[in-house]
């Protein structure tokens, strides 16, 4: 038996904790298995990531950057990412919008893959999860701002799930066939 893929992921709602979850338990329907790590509670060393026959990479956005423990390991194993399958995914709010999904049309994930220095195999943004009555004042004031600059709902009351189910559903078929063992995927 292969070594999982090793899937990491920066949370800082939750959101992409819920989005990780949901592709590594699609990857596994498609005989794919995935060491499921959350980047702010450990990195992992240079072992794991050599071991690895692909590697996933998660993070949300928060005011306009990918969070420092998904950056701070992309920088730790540049090299070594550069080597083997990668899939970089960016959770944001601008994902909403269809056309802010791919590298071309999401500025956070072009910045991302463009100062890593890396070409992954898959590279797409996924829309995350709006909700108001959650955040402190000052996240609420400036998320508020951002959608009213981006025409999105400023109500600050509103909670809306903007991810795309169906979608991470198809992202995680995607990325379980970078595996490259992965039986009867293609």
């Amino acid at each position: 038996m292969s070594s999982p893929v090793l899937f990491c992921y920066a949370s800082h709602d939750g959101q992409t904790r819920r989005i990780a979850r949901r592709i590594v338990a699609r990857m596994e329907t498609r005989g794919v298995a995935a060491d499921l790590v959350d980047l702010a509670e450990r990195q992992p060393d240079a072992a794991e990531v050599a071991a690895a026959p692909a590697v996933v990479v998660i993070a949300a956005i928060r005011y306009g950057h990918h969070l420092p423990p998904a950056r701070a390991f992309v920088d730790a194993h540049r090299e070594r990412l550069g080597q083997k399958p990668l899939a970089m995914v960016s959770v944001n709010l601008t994902a909403r919008k269809p056309e802010k999904r791919t590298v071309a049309g999401s500025v956070y994930l072009r910045k991302w893959v463009e100062t890593s220095g890396l070409r992954p195999e898959i590279a797409t943004a996924v829309a995350g999860m709006l909700d108001y009555p959650r955040y402190g004042w000052f996240d609420r004031t400036m998320i508020r701002l951002i959608m009213k600059i981006t025409g999105g709902p400023t109500d600050p009351k509103l909670t809306v799930e903007f991810t795309d189910w169906d979608l991470v559903d198809k992202l995680g078929d995607e990325i379980a066939a970078l595996a490259p063992t992965a039986p009867g995927v293609a």
